[in-house]
Formats: C-alpha cells, structure tokens, sequence
C-alpha cells in the first residue's frame, strides 16, 4: 500500500470535572463521544523518513509546523516504529478553538494513517505516541463513546444502544484552552459526577443522560467569551433533552429526541452563530 486515507473525529464532551493538578497536568473525569464532523487525513509514502505535512481549510493553512501536533506524530511515528515517512494532508473540517478536538482527533489521523500506510498493528504504541502529545489524543484513536480520566490518558469504552442528535453553535473567536484552565484555578468550580451520565449511556436511557451533562469549565469559558452564554440559552429555548458545552469552548450543544426536532432548531436559527447539525458516531 502506498496511499491510505481516513477519517478523524471530533468529539464532545457530555460531562468535564477539574479535579485537580497534578505532575503539572489538570486532573481529568469525562465522558466522551465521538461525532460525525470529521477531518479527512491522507497520507502517502515517502523513501526517505521524513515528514510533510500539508493543511488545508479553517485557516489551518497558518499553523507553524513546530507548532503543528500532526507533524510531531508524523515524526514520532517515524522515529517509534521505524519506517519511511510520508507525505500527509489534512483537510480541515473540523471548527478550531470549539473544545470538538480538532488538533487531537488530527493527531489520531495521522497516527491511524500512518499505521494503515505501513501496516503497523500495535495499539499501545500508538497510543503511547498520542498520549505524548495531548490529553486525549489516546481516547481519539478509537473514539466512540467513554470515559476518560487521569489527564485524559485512562481511556474506559461505554458500550450503549444510543444515537445522540446534536446541534452545535459555535460562537466566533473561540475560548483559549490554557486560558480557560488557568482562570479555572483560580475560583472553586462546582464538582461534577460522570457516574450518572456512564449509567444513563449503558442503560440507554436518553432523559437521564440529558440531566447528566455537566462542564467545570463552563463558568471560566463564559468569562473569556460572553457569547457563549448567549448560545447555551437559545439552545436551552427549544427545551432540548439537554444543553452543554464541550471542551473549554466555543461550541455549545443541545441533545434532542430525534432529527426532525434537530432540524426544526436549526431552522428557527436567528443567532449570529453558525448551527450545525451532527450526531454521535461508532468509529469501529
């Protein structure tokens, strides 16, 4: 094989508790689910080792390349497993700077399709590479739904019959993640309990999910990006099962029963922000 293409996630977070710092690392407790917006990763075989990573849409074009995760897990790739490197594109999808996990889900795509590329079947090494490179990096290269603790690296699958129907606003000018945690630490953040949401995932019972959700980032997010707020309250106008943010910002969400009611919300869209409609995903 000397070409191989995949597909790289994003995800929302249903709940997010701070639980600390630790060995200079925030402390983490989430449940987690992949949804259908998805970044396209090709890569094809160089003869040498090394490394070229092209970006192509959502301004990603700008990022510097030692500033670009994708090609540190090119190179690590490389340098792990040794073999040849590869000439890599990622075509931009996914909104940067929303908490959906664009620069990670990137990082699994590469690291995927490199061991797609080279026929490289050794998950542990792959996920040692990703979690070397952010939070939940490791949790990215399979997705799907579950829970991820420690800082992001402990990666638990939740096995359930649900399909979430999300719709997404994404406020403009995104929410800095360091900026975000860093004024996180400042106050007390009320303490969440992913317990609920993990229960109501396994028994599929979808009201109980909707109560669940929860984000300790969610008070510091708003301070650094008021529109946020704004967003989470039209969303909460159409009574949806739920309403949250994911990450640290910018996009907030609502879950609905099922995608005419999705479809009704986004119709009746009168906000500044850009609404899309998505839904979780299975990625194996």
């Amino acid at each position: 094989m000397n070409y191989a293409r995949v597909k790289a996630y994003a995800k929302i977070n249903l709940t997010l508790d701070i639980l600390g710092v630790a060995g200079g690392y925030h402390m983490l407790d989430s449940v987690v689910a992949s949804i259908d917006i998805c970044d396209l990763i090709t890569a094809k075989k160089r003869k040498d080792n090394r490394i070229f990573v092209t970006m192509r849409g959502m301004n990603s074009e700008n990022i510097p390349p030692d500033k670009n995760n994708a090609v540190k897990a090119g190179e690590r790739f490389v340098e792990y497993f040794k073999t040849c490197g590869a000439d890599i594109t990622v075509h931009k999808n996914i909104p940067v700077g929303a908490g959906l996990g664009g620069s990670s889900a990137d990082v699994a795509g590469v690291l995927n399709a490199l061991s797609k590329l080279y026929d490289v079947d050794d998950f542990n090494g792959l996920k040692a590479i990703a979690d070397g490179l952010g939070s939940d990096c490791g949790y990215m290269l399979k997705g799907g739904f579950a829970r991820i603790s420690g800082r992001g690296d402990r990666v638990k699958p939740i096995d359930t019959n649900l399909k979430l129907y999300v719709g997404l606003l994404i406020p403009e000018g995104g929410v800095s993640t360091a900026e975000c945690f860093a004024l996180s630490d400042k106050f007390k953040t009320q303490s969440f309990d992913s317990n609920s949401a993990e229960s109501a995932l396994t028994k599929g019972d979808l009201n109980e999910l909707g109560a669940s959700l929860s984000n300790g980032l969610y008070i510091s997010a708003t301070k650094l990006n008021p529109d946020i707020e704004e967003a989470y309250e039209f969303l909460k106008s159409f009574d949806p099962v739920g309403v949250n943010m994911t990450g640290s910002g910018s996009a907030v969400y609502a879950i609905f029963e099922n995608d005419q009611f999705l479809s009704y919300a986004q119709s009746r869209n009168n906000t500044k922000y850009k609404f899309l409609i998505t839904k979780t995903v299975t990625t194996e």
